[in-house]
């Protein structure tokens, strides 16, 4: 049995039915966002394309009677975490030896248009199984056509970003919401932090916190529980110019962002319901 390594794919940000909301939002945040696209599934998206990474607002269409429902379920926010597979078909063959809970894989598609041409990206996803999870969506996504999705002319942000350098989870209890990452990746893929636990994925990392860990390090720039106990709360981005984040920021009059210990600070309540924090 050969446990699959953690990679970062992509980090998705629910907007339920208010995508254009979403967009103008995190346009405003500085992100270059791809063209609307449209799920065979029936969701729709737009994605801010990094260096190996990216960030990705979903939501369905005002109104809609059918398609990915099952959004309007979770609350505005961060919403899933992704993790890449090269061969989706070993990694769920390797998964289920491993005993961890998940769907057989799920293929679909969505049409592209870039400059000069078109094309379908064609995806298949790994999903764990419903009730798993109680925070959001965990899944890996294994991408056909990686050449229709990483193109430069989506890669350069205003705000300078260039990777996502963490996501945050709550738990109330850490050790036991990380047990899920070590059957996934193996104990050395997780590690003990102040607060909890972190899951090391690649070059960026997931932190497992407790709800006052996290109103440490953001105090009231943290999203609202909304009565959930575990929840999805925000994310770290890597940009080449805290200076040039900042003027991204000004610019499109996000308030209350706060600048300390190299770091800037978007209040989740200024960008759906997500903590934001750029980092150099």
């Amino acid at each position: 049995m050969t446990l699959p390594v953690p990679t970062l794919d992509h980090v998705v940000i629910n907007a339920r039915d208010e995508m254009d909301r979403a967009a103008d939002v995190y346009r405003r945040l500085g992100f270059t966002l791809t063209e609307r696209g449209y799920h065979s599934l029936g969701s729709m998206n737009h994605l801010a394309m990094f260096g190996t990474d990216y960030l990705e607002l979903i939501a369905v269409p005002k109104d809609a009677t059918s398609g990915r429902l099952d959004l309007l379920n979770f609350s505005f926010g961060l919403n899933g975490l992704v993790f890449g597979s090269e061969d989706s078909a070993v990694t769920y063959a390797e998964l289920s030896k491993a005993g961890v809970p998940v769907e057989p894989p799920v293929e679909f598609t969505r049409p592209v248009k870039y400059e000069g041409g078109q094309g379908d990206a064609r995806f298949r996803t790994v999903r764990m199984k419903a009730g798993v999870v109680p925070y959001g969506r965990v899944y890996y996504c294994h991408h056909f056509t990686r050449d229709l999705v990483w193109r430069d002319e989506w890669r350069h942000h205003r705000n300078g970003v260039v990777a996502v350098a963490r996501a945050i989870i709550v738990e109330p209890d850490p050790a036991k919401g990380s047990k899920l990452y070590e059957d996934m990746f193996g104990t050395e893929a997780v590690r003990a932090i102040p607060g909890g636990k972190t899951v090391i994925v690649g070059n960026s990392r997931f932190d497992i916190v407790t709800e006052a860990a996290l109103k440490e390090q953001f105090g009231d720039a943290a999203p609202a529980a909304e009565g959930r106990a575990a929840y999805m709360a925000g994310l770290t981005f890597r940009t080449t110019s805290l200076a040039k984040a900042a003027r991204a920021l000004q610019d499109g009059t996000i308030a209350g962002v706060k600048q300390d210990s190299g770091r800037l600070v978007v209040p989740a309540k200024e960008a759906m319901n997500a903590v934001l924090e750029f980092i150099e």
